[in-house]
């Protein structure tokens, strides 16, 4: 998936990892997006909300509003958190359909792919799993809904 396939959302902070070529670099715009990330409740440190498969805590919500999912998100591990807030800035304000559009390939387009350990990576996928797996569960109501609603 290339930057102009992306979410607008999601193609502003490819292109700003993109302007850097030194890995240390994007890791310093992972940390100053992990700090933007808003304070994330402690009452939904559950383990509903928690992704399974990544060597720090991390956790993510999903909500529908207005026909958008918004995210939240957290890790222990300020690079991990800001993975996460990556995805949360980039996915949050879509529907879920045009989430579930998104595939993880773009990650090779920020340069991250190549100085993540491989545990960060499949961090990434898992998190990045997680989120589309809500986003599924609003389209898959949202239909439904619609199903029920239509009259006979």
């Amino acid at each position: 998936m290339t930057t102009s396939q992306l979410p607008d959302s999601l193609a502003r902070i490819v292109q700003r990892f993109k302007r850097y070529t030194n890995p240390k670099q994007g890791y310093e715009l992972l940390i100053t997006l992990a700090k933007r990330l808003p304070p994330f409740p402690e009452e939904q440190k559950i383990s509903e909300n928690k992704v399974h498969g990544c060597t720090s805590q991390v956790y993510i919500t999903a909500e529908l509003k207005d026909g958008k999912v918004v995210y939240q998100g957290d890790s222990d591990s300020q690079l991990v958190k800001g993975l996460v807030a990556l995805l949360v800035e980039g996915l949050s304000g879509l529907t879920p359909s045009e989430i579930l559009k998104v595939t993880p390939d773009f990650i090779q387009e920020t340069g991250l792919n190549v100085s993540l350990t491989p545990s960060r990576a499949n961090g990434f996928y898992n998190i990045f799993k997680l989120m589309r797996e809500r986003a599924l569960t609003f389209e898959l109501i949202n239909s439904a809904e619609a199903i029920t609603a239509t009259p006979d």
